[in-house]
């Protein structure tokens, strides 16, 4: 039987992992529409398209996989409630926004290895930076109500007198544990000085009014954030104050990106009872080399900004913004350009150091950070 599928024209890998199941129909994630859908079997989003009522009533999809970690943007229990399978892609890009993390400090020129972290957020990319973090025996903190028993457990204002402070929580409106604006104006000024804030979860985690209010008055701590309430119509007043800013791309790298789609192909077959494909939808088949003259924490941001340079997509994004309040652009357009044409990045996993001068710790820790 030949299936019709409308997916996210930004979803890689679709022809690997779809092509064999029919026909591949690709709009823009953020204006799709229910017409788009009237014969649509299954339906392929990531996290910028709202799936519910309002768009899928009426129409024949049976199968709707976000080709992301996340389920905020899907309406869960009304699919469930209407018979339609679902899935994300849980942990695809975990390792992306670890690394993310780990750059943003090499530009910031943080030597992480003299610094405490606090995680808000254990699930599977809190939890991956976690691991990593236990490994290079850096001392953390985490936050995560659903997670009491976490062997770093600890409170929130314990949490925020941490060094290096990662905000990795899903959104959640409601329930026991409401995540929308946990970072609020009192959390955010018991930040110590001196603090380093990274959000790369979702962007109303944060109160982004308070955070703003806060900057403007003066700069505490140094604010990074790949998220922003409002996506994509970020406030530009918000992005002139942070120290780095990035278009929500954290997760962005495209071992990261095919991983979602092959998790979300594995559970169509699930749902759908289609036997298993054997593809090799993620090598990249590819690798580079890495080499630096410098030692001990100058060779570690050196190797890693060589792999993965934040800075560049923060010069993107301020760029877009200039236009945008020229009024040369509108800031929401630009802010999914860059998205959607975002420069192919690999994780280090790709990357070969050959630096012979290296003493074993400094070479002991980039391989706990992914290098071979």
């Amino acid at each position: 039987m030949t299936m019709n599928i409308v997916a996210d024209e930004n979803i890689p890998g679709l022809d690997t992992w779809f092509a064999d199941l029919g026909n591949i129909t690709r709009v823009p994630g953020r204006t799709m529409t229910r017409a788009q859908l009237a014969a649509a079997d299954i339906l392929l989003v990531r996290s910028v398209t709202q799936v519910d009522k309002e768009l899928l009533e009426g129409t024949p999809v049976r199968f709707v996989g976000s080709c992301t970690i996340g389920t905020d943007h899907l309406d869960t229990l009304w699919l469930e409630q209407q018979g339609i399978s679902w899935s994300a892609a849980p942990g695809c890009n975990a390792n992306s926004v670890v690394e993310y993390v780990f750059c943003v400090l090499a530009a910031l020129n943080v030597d992480w290895r003299n610094r405490s972290f606090g995680i808000v957020g254990c699930g599977n990319v809190g939890g991956s930076l976690q691991r990593k973090l236990r490994a290079l025996g850096i001392p953390c903190k985490v936050y995560d109500p659903w997670l009491p028993d976490n062997p770093d457990a600890a409170d929130l204002s314990t949490l925020l007198q941490q060094d290096v402070i990662c905000l990795h929580a899903p959104l959640v409106k409601g329930g026991e544990h409401p995540s929308h604006h946990m970072i609020d104006g009192k959390a955010l000024s018991a930040i110590k000085p001196g603090a380093v804030l990274i959000s790369a979860g979702r962007g109303a985690v944060v109160d982004s009014a308070a955070l703003l209010s806060l900057l403007q008055q003066s700069a505490p701590f140094t604010c990074v954030l790949d998220v922003w309430e409002n996506e994509p119509d970020i406030g530009l007043d918000l992005l002139e104050k942070a120290d780095l800013g990035s278009p929500h791309i954290a997760g962005y790298s495209h071992d990261g990106k095919l991983a979602g789609t092959r998790l979300v192909r594995e559970a169509l077959n699930r749902a759908l009872s289609l036997p298993p494909v054997e593809i090799d939808g993620e090598s990249t088949g590819e690798w580079q080399s890495v080499t630096t003259k410098e030692k001990g924490f100058a060779a570690i941001r050196d190797l890693l900004l060589q792999m993965y340079d934040p800075r560049a997509d923060d010069q993107r994004l301020r760029a877009a913004a200039q236009q945008a309040r020229a009024g040369a652009q509108s800031m929401a357009i630009a802010f999914d350009q860059l998205r959607k044409q975002y420069p192919r990045r690999l994780e280090f996993s790709h990357f070969r150091l050959e630096a012979p001068q290296l003493d074993a710790e400094t070479r002991k820790q980039l391989e706990i950070l992914g290098l071979k």
